[in-house]
């Protein structure tokens, strides 16, 4: 049941005609309480979308009854017209449930520089709110799939809480808070401060290091609703483990689906000076494009993977790095090691270990190869 998983929440997905698929197109996500506690994080893209510079006013104070997302439109770069839609949007839900449309959320994904159909957005919100239902979360989170070829979705139990969610993204997956549109709820009994807090810990470790393509969204937006219809009062830390193993199970399920894909790529950076330098040390790897490009190749060619790292400011000896590649060690200090004909790089699973040996911090990023498939879907995306 995925979001409708936890108790207090209802959702639906429908189609408006906002896609010319004809595939559903809109969801919508209500908290029914008792509590409607909520927080968000943003992309840090200066160009953001018009749902984004809404909802950055509706979270301010903690308080979310709905969230309502499109696909088939991004509504970004739309000028007083597209944040006139997004307003209208969250007036047409608050009509619909009854409630201050100033605790609305509002998300929208697809093509930048287009104005949405407002007339079928806005009868899209009246069929979703007359379809709401505990088992619509499927719904929902196929309603906001673009390139994505499968829904993403996610259940985990706490002790005696909820937690569950929806993701979409296949491409543009690069950090900035947050990632992609993901929506998280739980029946567990939160104040929103403590929801931001642990959602900005969870997000950090997962959606924050998912770096697909090295291109940041302007619309992403990663949101968490607590209804405390379990009245459980959990232990705060317990809690972010629980939130932290969803969003990691979601950032994975992005990855798998990355547009064009043939490798899902981990690169883990051990024995650095710092988290910071072991997360740039991965992210410089994972947007290197002749690095992606010889796995794509099935190229075990780690001379590219310490050429991207030399382009860090990180602290280490390039002389004295080792590089692993799918558990053989193909470099140590900064020389050959075992032949790279070892390597086996024809199954989809592909682990890079970078040890710096400078330290003990570790961080881990994930990536995909770059591919024609990639390319020839990335030319034709608004075509």
């Amino acid at each position: 049941m995925t979001v409708t998983a936890p108790a207090g929440f209802d959702a639906a997905g429908v189609a408006c005609g906002l896609k010319s698929s004809g595939n559903a197109d809109l969801a919508l996500v209500v908290n029914r309480g008792p509590r409607r506690a909520a927080a968000a994080v943003f992309t840090s893209n200066r160009a953001k979308a018009n749902p984004i510079l809404w909802s950055q006013q509706v979270i301010a104070d903690g308080e979310v009854s709905a969230i309502v997302l499109n696909s088939g439109g991004a509504n970004c770069f739309t000028g007083a017209q597209g944040f006139q839609t997004t307003h209208a949007t969250a007036e047409a839900v608050a009509e619909a449930l009854q409630v201050s449309a100033g605790d609305v959320l509002v998300c929208s994904t697809g093509l930048i520089g287009e104005q949405l159909d407002r007339a079928k957005l806005l009868s899209g919100v009246a069929a979703a709110a007359a379809e709401l239902s505990p088992e619509g979360g499927a719904d929902a989170a196929r309603a906001i799939m673009t390139t994505d070829s499968v829904p993403k979705t996610v259940v985990v139990e706490g002790d005696g809480y909820v937690i569950g969610g929806i993701a979409k993204g296949a491409g543009m997956l690069a950090p900035g808070l947050a990632t992609m549109l993901v929506v998280l709820t739980t029946d567990a009994d939160l104040p929103a401060a403590e929801l931001d807090a642990a959602l900005r810990a969870a997000t950090r470790v997962s959606f924050d290091r998912l770096d697909s393509d090295g291109c940041m969204s302007t619309n992403d937006q990663v949101t968490l609703l607590a209804s405390g219809a379990s009245g459980v009062v959990p232990d705060v830390t317990a809690f972010t483990a629980a939130l932290t193993e969803a969003c990691i199970d979601l950032a994975q399920q992005l990855q798998a689906d990355a547009e064009g894909a043939s490798h899902d790529i981990r690169i883990e950076v051990v024995g650095a000076a710092s988290e910071e330098d072991a997360v740039e040390v991965g992210r410089a790897v994972a947007r290197n494009n002749l690095f992606k490009a010889a796995v794509f190749g099935n190229d075990p060619n780690w001379g590219r993977v310490l050429a991207a790292i030399g382009t860090t400011s990180a602290a280490f000896d390039p002389y004295d790095v080792d590089v692993t590649m799918n558990g053989v060690r193909v470099c140590h200090a900064g020389g050959p090691d075992r032949p790279r004909d070892e390597v086996d790089l024809t199954g989809r699973a592909v682990h890079v270990l970078i040890d710096l040996r400078v330290g003990a911090a570790t961080a881990t990023i994930l990536t995909n190869d770059l591919t024609h498939d990639y390319v020839h879907e990335n030319s034709a995306y608004s075509s």
